[in-house]
């Protein structure tokens, strides 16, 4: 299973197709992903980072937190441009910008991954 956290309904659909054939839970907010993560934990997680309530980050700090979240591979997209910053210590494995991402980028990660 694959989480989908982003509030543009859109591009959490078109992540969502590109996933293929995986399980996909999308979520318009963190807080109903965090909920979710009660339910059962997915393999990898694609999100974006500014969300409408607690940001992405606030998302990340929380799953950072907790040993059984800390490893879920998380491949940011964003229009933000984060340059250099090494993100890993958040478990981010790939930023993605929404501007020039493809679907390929997404199933690559998918691939590589799941």
């Amino acid at each position: 299973m694959i989480f989908v956290i982003d509030d543009d309904e859109i591009m959490a659909e078109c992540v969502a197709k590109a996933c293929g054939e995986k399980e996909v839970k999308i979520f318009s907010d963190a807080i109903a992903a965090m909920r979710a993560l009660d339910q059962g934990l997915p393999e990898m997680i694609f999100m974006d980072v500014m969300l409408t309530g607690p940001d992405g980050f606030s998302f990340l700090n929380e799953t950072m937190s907790y040993v059984d979240t800390m490893k879920i591979p998380v491949v940011i997209i964003s229009a933000v441009d984060f340059g250099k910053v090494n993100l890993g210590d958040y478990g981010v494995v790939g930023i993605l910008k929404k501007e020039t991402m493809k679907p390929e980028d997404i199933k690559d990660y998918v691939e590589r991954y799941c």
